[in-house]
């Protein structure tokens, strides 16, 4: 039987098997007739928050929160709190139970991100490391980060963080889930980092975050609105497990198993060098690449690896690297592959058997090389003027050095000379006084 037919039967058999129980990945969390959310805006007062290329993170979280606050407050059935709404510095302990006074169903804190190095770039959501509420953190973090990729953004993935205790490192999801509220931590873009900050560099664009976000929410709870017309109650979530955490979101601590570089091909000429790149990770998606062309001492900016998803935990195994080398360069490749918590494994270097873009070296003179009267004839040909002027300038330097040999040369005949002159007088004078001192005595 053919391989495909075989392929065909079994996956129609299977869907047979297993149609009864295969559905729409059901909403995890339960809530009321009413769902009450908070909205968090991250830092304030003193707690400035990430200050880098004249942003200032607790103004653009208040703006992005009051926004959400507005959108969500155009659906049914919701109640909508802010923790704060002046710039005012207010522990995470309190923002949590500020939210348990108001039985809320779930808290969003809302922040923006930026890195020790400035190179990181990308959305990502942190959630409890706790069963339920890790669940519900997966399945709002999808919708969230679907939005984000939708307009544009690397997914970092929807994460977890344990402290030194084993606790929630984050002290809002550590202190809201303590009193049985669900919490998330939003980070929307790094506001550091070239290609996020387009993303965020005016207050329209941290207005539309807000918008997103609520919207976000809506599709998580199943709302509907009257007012905007959108109804989100048949809307199906991320499938998880009921009885245990998602596994995608436990922090990986190992960097990648392996990252290997082949040569593809390459033009020396054109300066034009062509790699593959294979890596391995079995506990976490690759996300980032950086490539060094000098054997490690400086990399590049990181690049997105091709395909990573980290919602679903893929990624591309191997990709073709295509590098421009500069010319009179014999490169030392190495390739640095991160996966999504920013750990990353070295390659081999690859080390080229040649140099790039070789410097043109002059033709050696002869019957086939014209001679200045040729070329005054041709004059119109500029790679025979650039000729003969190197060929004048060559000539002007080595008639500069004899000139300057020749002259050290008499300076130094001038004064042996003159040392000459100045030894025979001494001897002459000395004649003179011994003569003079023995007519003296006589």
């Amino acid at each position: 039987m053919p391989k495909y037919i075989f392929t065909v039967i079994t996956a129609i058999l299977a869907g047979l098997l297993f149609s009864g129980s295969v559905q729409a990945a059901p909403r995890l969390q339960e809530a009321g007739e009413k769902t009450v959310i908070v909205i968090d805006p991250g830092h304030g007062g003193e707690n400035r928050g990430t200050i880098e290329n004249g942003h200032e993170e607790k103004f653009m979280t208040m703006t992005t929160a009051l926004a959400m606050y507005e959108e969500l407050n155009l659906f049914d059935d919701v109640e909508v709190y802010l923790t704060h709404t002046e710039d005012v510095d207010i522990s995470l302990k309190k923002r949590a139970e500020f939210a348990q006074s108001v039985e809320a169903d779930f808290l969003f804190s809302v922040h923006y991100n930026a890195s020790l190095n400035h190179e990181l770039f990308g959305s990502e959501v942190w959630v409890s490391s706790v069963y339920p509420y890790n669940n519900y953190g997966y399945q709002f973090g999808y919708e969230f980060l679907s939005d984000m990729r939708r307009q544009g953004l690397l997914v970092r993935g929807v994460k977890t963080r344990l402290g030194d205790g084993g606790a929630d490192y984050y002290g809002i999801i550590r202190e809201s889930v303590a009193l049985g509220i669900p919490a998330v931590i939003l980070e929307h873009c790094h506001v550091d980092e070239a290609r996020d900050e387009v993303f965020c560099d005016t207050d329209e664009k941290l207005q539309a975050f807000g918008k997103n976000d609520a919207h976000a929410v809506a599709r998580y709870f199943g709302l509907k609105s009257t007012a905007l017309n959108v109804d989100y109650s048949e809307y199906s979530l991320a499938e998880v497990r009921e009885d245990a955490v998602v596994e995608e979101t436990l922090s990986d601590n190992t960097e990648p198993e392996l990252c290997l570089l082949d040569f593809s091909e390459a033009d020396y000429e054109a300066g034009t060098l062509s790699l593959t790149v294979s890596a391995i990770d079995d506990n976490s998606p690759l996300l980032y690449y950086s490539y060094s062309l000098d054997g490690g001492q400086t990399f590049s900016p990181r690049q997105a690896w091709p395909e990573s998803d980290t919602l679903t935990g893929s990624f591309r195994d191997s990709f073709l690297l295509e590098l421009t080398i500069p010319p009179a360069t014999v490169p030392e490749v190495i390739v640095r592959a991160y996966n999504m918590y920013d750990l990353y494994t070295e390659s081999n270097p690859y080390i080229s058997p040649q140099e790039f873009c070789p410097e043109p070296t002059p033709e050696p003179a002869g019957k086939d090389r014209p001679d200045v009267a040729s070329v005054e004839v041709s004059a119109g040909k500029p790679e025979i003027q650039t000729e003969v002027k190197r060929g004048f300038s060559y000539y002007f330097v080595v008639m500069f050095c004899l000139l300057i040999a020749f002259v050290m040369l008499v300076l130094i005949v001038v004064f042996q000379y003159l040392s000459w002159r100045r030894r025979k007088t001494r001897r002459l004078q000395q004649r003179k006084e011994e003569e003079a001192s023995r007519n003296q005595l006589k």
